[in-house]
């Protein structure tokens, strides 16, 4: 049986975190993905404590979002964290839009800058890879993707690949499945609400209440090297229903 994580940034809204722990262990998840708002301004005592509320819920931080000057300029920090709360992936999520390359050469740049920022983390046992959104999937100027453009120059990145803001982006993620088969090591598991729905949410929804075909996608993914499956859902106005119906319909797949 696939062990589900949960992207703890869906939960921000909804503190403290050992509730929003004993939720997501009530309701079968075997994991969580953290991100780098919650550990970035702890000290080594509240990881410790973090890491003991994760224990006491029966839930592992498997994998972690890093932002790139987390990655960059507190590099023994963050695998200090990263081994404390027992990570085994770590994952670069976002890159604000007045810092994105504009450009085939500049992403591929950025795609070299992500390479060199996972060598010592990769040296000291981690996965490293990258966290696509929507922009990863426009077209540059000679008709390339960023996303293809960052791969290309990072040849040992793994792919935490985040399925809706394929689909958002206007891409086929079926495509995209086959050609990064290997390099797939984490799914963020998302749905997206039909449009004119959800204002409230972001336009997202539920995993199997939206549009995305994952009866059809789930086999896909599973056939990749991604070891990690995670909810996600960037807005939910109630906490409980998208954690519940989202495993629900990754069980029933």
């Amino acid at each position: 049986m696939t062990l589900v994580s949960f992207q703890l940034y869906s939960a921000r809204n909804y503190p403290p975190l050992g509730d929003v722990f004993k939720l997501l262990s009530s309701l079968g998840y075997g994991e969580v993905e953290g991100f780098g708002g919650i550990y970035g301004p702890m000290d080594e005592a509240g990881i410790a404590a973090l890491k003991a509320d994760l224990d006491a819920n029966g839930l592992r931080m498997a994998t972690g979002h890093f932002g790139i000057d987390q990655l960059e300029n507190e590099t023994d920090r963050m695998i200090s964290i990263a081994k404390t709360l027992g990570m085994d992936s770590i994952y670069c999520p976002y890159l604000m839009p007045d810092q994105r390359p504009t450009d085939a050469e500049g992403w591929k740049a950025f795609g070299a800058r992500l390479a060199k920022a996972s060598r010592p983390f990769r040296d000291a046992g981690f996965e490293f890879g990258w966290h696509n959104h929507d922009f990863e999937f426009q077209p540059l100027a000679d008709g390339s993707l960023p996303h293809d453009r960052i791969f290309e120059a990072g040849p040992d990145l793994s792919w935490e690949m985040d399925l809706a803001w394929v689909v958002r982006g206007g891409a086929d993620p079926l495509k995209f499945i086959n050609d990064y088969k290997d390099r797939i090591t984490s799914v963020h598991v998302k749905d997206i609400a039909p449009k004119g729905e959800a204002e409230d949410e972001g336009g997202w929804a539920d995993v199997g209440h939206g549009i995305v075909g994952w009866a059809n996608l789930w086999q896909a993914v599973k056939s990749t090297k991604a070891r990690h499956f995670v909810v996600e859902h960037d807005n939910p106005n109630d906490l409980e229903r998208c954690a519940r119906r989202s495993i629900e319909t990754i069980k029933s797949l």
